[in-house]
């Protein structure tokens, strides 16, 4: 089904829109944005996912030759493409992307002087977020002029924490941040759930961190646990989501059950 198919006729709706965050590196965000997007198309959800970390783990996580692209979503924030024009099919029916490539890198220098430069993701997402049931916004590991972008343009944090010693650490600065985008710009901001990573059931560790993640954050915690697992690891380099790579293997059942715990909480 292509883009324009899914446009066609469309009642609005009421979109969440995700920034999927942490300052931190290597706690799986694109491998959520990836995987809990496409549990949600089998769903029959309408998704979108905007790549907008230079790394462009999400566009090439799903089979996305980014070489071969003519615009992605620097050409949106910097040169007023439209967004629209860049919204691209993956191999996972119900799901689009909005692709990333290493040019993004740039933007973070060149939107200082731009204007609204904090809003512009959010004007972008706008004019077409009411053709899909949730965006997600893969956002890049800092507190930077991308990262404000996308919390302005969001109205639901998502936040990866993976099981680890330190796992808290910079939280406090990514809560601190939300604070300030919510009470300055964007008063919709709330944290709608935080996801456990790369844990471990052998190790004490892993069983520690996600206790004291859970006095931490309460209810916010989704019940989900994401596992460690080769084959989540191994899906991004095949192109594809873990539900097609290994459909039962670990990682794939935990993203699915995610996916069921995301609709249920609306």
């Amino acid at each position: 089904m292509s883009y324009k198919d899914v446009k066609r006729g469309l009642p609005q709706r009421d979109t969440r829109v995700f920034a999927v965050i942490n300052q931190k590196g290597g706690v799986g965000k694109s491998t959520t944005v990836i995987n809990l997007s496409a549990c949600l198309g089998e769903n029959k959800k309408k998704v979108l996912v905007v790549d907008f970390d230079p790394q462009g783990n999400s566009t090439s996580g799903y089979g996305i030759e980014k070489e071969e692209l003519e615009h992605d979503i620097y050409d949106v924030i910097l040169h007023d493409y439209p967004i629209e024009n860049t919204i691209m099919e993956t191999c996972e029916e119900n799901v689009f992307i909005v692709p990333a490539t290493i040019q993004l890198a740039t933007a973070e220098i060149e939107l200082v002087t731009a204007m609204a430069r904090e809003s512009v993701l959010k004007d972008a997402i706008s004019k077409i977020k009411d053709e899909f049931d949730y965006v997600f916004i893969d956002c890049p590991p800092s507190l930077g002029l991308l990262t404000i972008n996308a919390l302005i343009a969001a109205n639901s944090l998502l936040i990866p924490i993976q099981c680890e010693y330190y796992a808290l650490e910079g939280v406090a600065k990514l809560l601190e941040s939300m604070q300030m985008v919510k009470r300055r710009m964007n008063p919709e901001l709330e944290i709608f759930g935080v996801l456990m990573t790369m844990f471990d059931s052998r190790t004490t560790l892993s069983k520690q961190v996600v206790d004291e993640v859970q006095s931490y954050f309460g209810k916010k915690m989704f019940k989900t646990i994401i596992p460690r697992n080769v084959k989540l690891s191994e899906a991004p380099s095949h192109g594809m989501p873990v539900i097609q790579y290994a459909r039962v293997s670990k990682g794939s059942l935990a993203y699915m059950k995610l996916a069921k715990e995301v609709v249920a909480r609306g």
